[in-house]
C-alpha cells in the first residue's frame, strides 16, 4: 500500500526539490495546502526558504497553523527542513519578532556579522558544513544512523535555532564561533537546518532512512 506523505505548500521554498528528492527514495509525494489533505497523510514534510514572519503570515492565512499543530500532537512523522525547522520554535528575532508554532520552545536568533576575532563573517551561511553528533545516543535511533559524525551537509541560512530543551538537538554545526542545533529529534518530529535534497548521496540517505524508519517504504 502506498503511503500518503503530503509536502505542505505556504507557497514559500523549495518544494520541487524536496518533491524530486522524496521520489528518488521511493515515496510517491503530493505538494498541497489543504488541510484535510494534511490531517488525512500518513506523514508530512515541512520545507522552506525565505522569511520567517512571511512563512507564518502564510500558515495563517491558509489556515495551515492548527493543522499543522494538531497533525503533530497526533503522533504521525514530521520532517522539517531549513525555514521548516525553526517555524517550529516560539519566535524568531527576524524583523523584530516574530511569534512561530511554538511546537518546541526556543528562539531563532540571526548569526552576528562578526566572530569573536572581530572579523567580518558572510551571513548568510552558503556553505557545506559539518553535521556534528552531542554527547547523547540519539544518533543512533535518527534517520542519520548510518550518517558518520562530521559529515558535510549544504546549509543556506541566516538565521539558527536555539532550542531550550538541549536534548532534543540532534546535531550541532559551528558557524561564525557559534555553535548551534542544526537538527533536532523529539517524538516524532525530525528536523534540520541543511538541505539534504542538496546535499548529494548523503542527503538523500537521510531522506530514505526518515521513510524507512516510519515504514513508509
Amino acid at each position: 500500500m502506498i503511503k500518503k506523505v503530503i509536502i505542505v505548500d505556504y507557497q514559500l521554498g523549495n518544494l520541487f526539490s524536496v518533491k524530486h528528492a522524496l521520489f528518488n527514495i521511493g515515496l510517491e509525494p503530493v505538494i498541497s495546502f489543504d488541510p484535510n489533505d494534511i490531517l488525512e497523510a500518513d506523514a508530512i514534510v515541512l520545507p522552506g526558504v525565505g522569511a520567517f514572519k512571511d512563512a507564518m503570515d502564510n500558515l495563517n492565512k491558509l489556515g495551515l497553523t492548527e493543522v499543522l499543530k494538531k497533525f503533530i500532537n497526533s503522533g504521525k512523522p514530521f520532517l522539517g527542513i531549513c525555514l521548516g525547522l525553526q517555524l517550529l520554535f516560539t519566535d524568531s528575532e527576524e524583523f523584530g519578532s516574530s511569534k512561530g508554532l511554538n511546537i518546541i520552545s526556543g528562539k531563532v536568533k540571526r548569526f552576528t556579522n562578526t566572530n569573536s576575532a572581530g572579523q567580518l563573517v558572510k551571513v548568510p551561511q552558503i556553505a557545506w558544513n559539518t553535521i556534528d553528533k552531542p554527547s547523547n545516543d540519539m544518533w543512533a535511533k535518527s534517520p542519520l544512523f548510518d550518517v558518520k559524525d562530521g559529515e558535510d551537509m549544504y546549509f543556506v541560512h541566516s538565521y539558527f535555532v536555539d532550542p531550550n530543551d538541549a536534548s532534543t538537538i540532534l546535531t550541532k554545526t559551528t558557524y561564525a564561533d557559534i555553535t548551534y542545533a542544526s537538527s533536532i529529534l523529539k517524538n516524532n518530529i525530525f528536523a534540520c537546518q541543511f538541505h539534504p535534497e542538496k546535499s548529494a548521496t548523503e542527503g538523500l540517505k537521510i531522506y530514505k532512512n526518515w521513510a524507512t524508519l516510519n515504514k513508509l517504504i
